[in-house]
């Protein structure tokens, strides 16, 4: 069965130009045909991206939403998906403006939810690839099932967020996006589906490749971003009834975050 799938693209005057384009063209070279990418411009972006942009003003394939200023993630996203609503869409995927699509990735994914109708959200493993687009000779797997999702989701997150597809109904569930966040509103997600019975799953496949350079491990600095995430988990571990180990992994997280680049590049290599 055919289904139209919106896939949610934010972009915004940071990201590369030469990765943005890699990231649609990734999109439109999708085995699953029937698909529109939603192109959300956070704010003013650069000339370089808007040179990009223009490239595909005739794509039937890309719709173009502009926003005058830059609100950050959640607020894009959650703007998109009212988009999406107004088309009548039931299935939409997510990606970073500097990730890569696998070929197969929207077909198995929309497969998988088709022959799954409880499940609300799916991910899959991805790999990491340098600035450059090289493997980085490191994947990421996440935990298959929804009961394994919510025991893993004590210490982290149990989806790549670049990487999912969801159901429109767990946007109905959920409320969306919390607009407030700027960082972590992906974490804050998944709390809430949990909180109102969405089911989570992943892929066993690779389904995008995720672009890690120093801006990755620089855009996990700072103490007031540490703290709001250490508040965050004590708050869903309580909610979500998790045992005192959850707490002290939150602790610990909340060391790592606050501390030099040098060191989270050594602990995120052997997590």
């Amino acid at each position: 069965m055919r289904e139209k799938v919106v896939v949610l693209l934010p972009v915004y005057i940071k990201d590369d130009s030469k990765h943005f384009k890699i990231a649609l063209d990734s999109l439109l070279h999708q085995t699953h045909k029937d698909l529109t990418v939603f192109v959300g411009c956070d704010g003013p972006v650069s000339d370089n991206l808007e040179k990009v942009i223009a490239e595909y003003q005739d794509d039937q394939h890309v719709k173009v939403f502009r926003f005058p200023e830059n609100r950050g993630l959640a607020c894009v996203l959650n703007d998109l998906i009212a988009e999406a609503r107004k088309d009548n869409i039931s299935f939409l995927a997510r990606m970073d403006a500097d990730d890569v699509s696998l070929p197969h990735r929207i077909e198995k994914q929309l497969t998988f939810l088709q022959d799954n109708p409880d499940i609300d959200v799916v991910g899959g493993a991805i790999e990491e690839i340098d600035s450059n687009g090289n493997l980085k000779n490191k994947k990421i797997r996440y935990p298959l099932t929804h009961s394994e999702c919510r025991k893993f989701f004590r210490y982290r997150d149990p989806l790549a967020h670049p990487a999912t597809f969801f159901r429109m109904r767990y946007f109905d569930k959920s409320k969306g996006y919390r607009n407030e966040y700027r960082k972590n509103q992906d974490t804050m997600l998944w709390f809430d589906g949990f909180l109102n019975d969405c089911k989570f799953s992943n892929l066993s496949d690779v389904v995008l490749q995720f672009r890690v350079n120093d801006s990755f491990y620089s855009r996990r600095d700072g103490y007031k971003r540490a703290k709001q995430m250490l508040k965050d988990r004590i708050r869903i571990n309580k909610a979500l009834k998790y045992d005192v180990s959850a707490n002290i992994f939150a602790f610990l997280m909340f060391a790592m975050t606050i501390s030099p680049t040098f060191i989270k590049k050594f602990l995120y290599k052997i997590r």
